[in-house]
């Protein structure tokens, strides 16, 4: 895969996510979070760090999330390098083709602002492609989406972004307030949480905001 284009767009992503890509450094892209330096990004995808970077649980953190996307980068662009032009009717733009199945359809498009991907559905003869679903920069949502409309797991399987973040509420509740649990029920919840964590850092980070800024109570004026 072109190390050039790889890095450009990790940039975009990583800057996207509150990263700052820094110049490369021979052959690896450097990368400071919260204007210290976290790590350097391989060409392949690879992450290096000094311990001492990564020392406090926030960094380390930020730090998985820099190898997240670094990994998901990698795949897509890799992807995007062997994937074959997308023909369809009224279809103009480069187009590729990343999956098709079951009469769904996951495509990339290159742009100056990062990689959008799309999901469609064939029309009856598979010669236009309708009920267009755009997701800029994010693979994993398209992928998801893509999965749903292929038929490949159902919509009721997956939970959103709100859901998650009562999940993980509810499982700190349920750690915190003293109930009576055992040493695997402690470590199934606590295993949920990490789960979440890792697969949808965006409802963790919603977590932490409206613990920061918790809401006024409201209080109503008595009625004379």
């Amino acid at each position: 895969m072109n190390r050039e284009q790889f890095f450009q767009e990790l940039r975009t992503a990583l800057h996207r996510e509150g990263f700052t890509p820094q110049p490369e450094q021979d052959e690896l892209l450097a990368v400071e979070w919260d204007g210290l330096p976290l790590c350097r990004i391989t060409a392949d995808g690879g992450v290096r760090y000094w311990q001492e970077d990564v020392a406090t649980p926030e960094r380390e953190r930020a730090c998985e999330r820099a190898t997240d996307l670094a990994c998901t980068v990698r795949e897509y662009m890799t992807l995007l390098e062997q994937a074959p032009p997308l023909q369809a009717q009224s279809l103009t733009g480069d187009y590729r083709l990343l999956a098709d199945f079951n009469g769904a359809v996951l495509a990339a498009h290159p742009t100056r602002l990062g990689v959008q991907f799309v999901t469609w559905d064939w029309s009856f003869d598979r010669t236009g492609l309708n009920q267009g679903n755009y997701f800029q920069e994010n693979y994993v949502g398209a992928k998801q989406d893509f999965a749903i409309r292929a038929g490949l797991i159902s919509k009721q399987q997956i939970f959103n972004q709100e859901q998650l973040v009562e999940i993980y509420r509810c499982c700190s509740d349920t750690l915190d307030t003293g109930f009576d649990l055992t040493a695997e029920q402690e470590k199934c919840i606590r295993g949920v949480q990490e789960q979440i964590a890792i697969a949808a850092p965006d409802a963790l980070e919603c977590i932490r905001e409206q613990e920061q800024h918790p809401m006024e109570p409201y209080n109503q004026e008595p009625i004379m």
